[in-house]
C-alpha cells in the first residue's frame, strides 16, 4: 500500500473517530482533539534538529454531564482513544513522548461555555536532563 493510500486510509479513519466521539459527546470533537493537539503542540521542546520532546501526560476535564454521559457509553476508553489519537499526531509531526504517553479523563463543574479543558505535562519522574541529545 502506498505512503498516499495508507494517509487517506489514516484521515477516514480518524473522521469516523471523531463522528463516533461526537455522538457521545453531543458537540463537535474535533474541538476536543484540536485542543489536545494543541497542548502538544505548545509543550514542545525542540532539542535537537531531529528530536523534539512533548509531553506525556495529559489530562482532560470534561463537563460534568457530559463525563457522566460518557462513562455510561463508553466506559473508561475515552483516555484510551484519545491518547491513541494523539500517538498518531505525534507520529506524523516526528515527536517523542516524554515517558509513556497518558490521557486521563475526569470530570469537573465547568461553566456552560466551556465544556472542557485541557492540560498537558511531563509525568513527574522525568528530569530535566532527560531532553538531552539522543545516543
Amino acid at each position: 500500500m502506498s505512503r498516499e493510500a495508507l494517509t487517506r486510509w489514516e484521515r477516514a479513519l480518524e473522521r469516523w473517530q471523531n463522528a463516533l466521539v461526537s455522538k457521545a459527546l453531543h458537540h463537535e470533537p474535533v474541538e476536543l482533539l484540536d485542543a489536545l493537539r494543541r497542548t502538544c503542540d505548545e509543550h514542545a521542546v525542540v532539542c535537537s534538529e531531529n528530536r523534539v520532546i512533548v509531553p506525556n501526560a495529559y489530562e482532560v476535564e470534561l463537563d460534568e454531564p457530559v463525563y457522566e454521559e460518557l462513562m455510561r457509553h463508553r466506559g473508561g476508553t475515552l483516555g484510551e482513544a484519545l491518547a491513541e489519537d494523539l500517538t498518531r499526531h505525534g507520529e506524523r509531526n516526528g515527536y517523542e513522548w516524554a515517558g509513556p504517553l497518558a490521557v486521563r479523563v475526569t470530570s469537573a463543574m465547568r461553566p456552560p461555555d466551556e465544556p472542557y479543558r485541557v492540560a498537558g505535562s511531563p509525568m513527574p519522574h522525568i528530569r530535566a536532563d532527560a531532553f538531552g541529545a539522543a545516543d
